[in-house]
């Protein structure tokens, strides 16, 4: 069984956020199997296809190295990546099953496009304890599936050394989700609009180095803010770094991003 490690929203190796993919199955092996398999890699996520009777359309599914989630945009990109670039898929575009739904991945030029949900956010007051979980005090707070809190400028973002323990309870209250927080400012003078991080404690992931499902959220966001449907992303993970460019439409966001392949491997725990 061929397992991938996929650099997705890359801009070249090292870069954006690593996922394995498990080469497509005929069944779904145990749920326990997947999350075993998803804490060996250690990896933000581990993407688990699942054939059909479209050669395109696939069942999938996303584990953390602690638990299973709803939704992952770098996991499915990486995912579309294997199928096109190192299985060889011959089709105009992929469809996934997912527990948010169906998602597709096309190629468009050197990058891959995703059509997702939007999940607009609604403004809410800064929740007690935020400003001193983060280290500073947000301009902004919004609420979706994760809390989202604007700041002041690029600097700010890249400088946060939150307290993730302190986090995670002030985002669980106020969202009564996991907890995991966004923090995004508006990018001057730079290629990107928007510079952002995203910290997932209460997914078993401290900091996540390029979100998909953030940019669900922060799309509609900014490109009201922006008073434009496309917006550019840079997730500024420290060392690493990833580029989303993202387009607001309706009830729908598109993220496009580059993968590379960085490992090829073979799987001899089966299911």
């Amino acid at each position: 069984m061929r397992q991938w490690t996929v650099d997705a929203f890359a801009s070249g190796p090292f870069r954006g956020n690593p996922a394995c993919v498990l080469e497509p199955l005929d069944a779904w092996p145990a749920a326990a199997w997947m999350q075993a398999l998803a804490a060996e890699n250690n990896q933000a996520e581990t993407a688990f296809l699942l054939k059909t009777a479209d050669p395109a359309r696939f069942g999938l599914r996303w584990f953390t190295p602690a638990l299973e989630v709803p939704l992952c945009g770098h996991a499915t990109l990486a995912s579309g990546h294997v199928l096109f670039a190192e299985l060889g898929l011959a089709a105009e575009a992929l469809v996934f099953d997912t527990q948010s739904g169906p998602l597709s991945v096309r190629r468009t030029g050197d990058l891959y496009e995703m059509d997702f949900p939007a999940q607009p956010p609604r403004r809410i007051d800064p929740p007690s304890g935020l400003a001193e979980a983060l280290g500073v005090e947000p301009e902004e707070v919004w609420a979706g599936p994760y809390l989202v809190a604007v700041l002041k400028d690029e600097a700010a973002v890249r400088g946060l050394t939150p307290d993730l323990a302190r986090l995670h309870d002030v985002s669980r209250a106020a969202t009564l989700g996991r907890g995991n927080v966004g923090v995004a400012a508006i990018a001057e003078g730079q290629a990107y609009d928007v510079v952002d991080r995203f910290f997932a404690p209460g997914s078993g992931i401290p900091e996540d180095p390029a979100t998909g499902s953030l940019h669900c959220i922060l799309t509609p966001l900014f490109a009201e803010k922006l008073g434009r449907p496309r917006v550019r992303f840079h997730q500024a993970y420290p060392g690493r770094g990833g580029d989303l460019d993202c387009e607001h439409r309706g009830d729908r966001v598109l993220l496009r991003g580059g993968a590379v392949t960085m490992l090829d491997g073979e799987l001899r725990a089966a299911p």
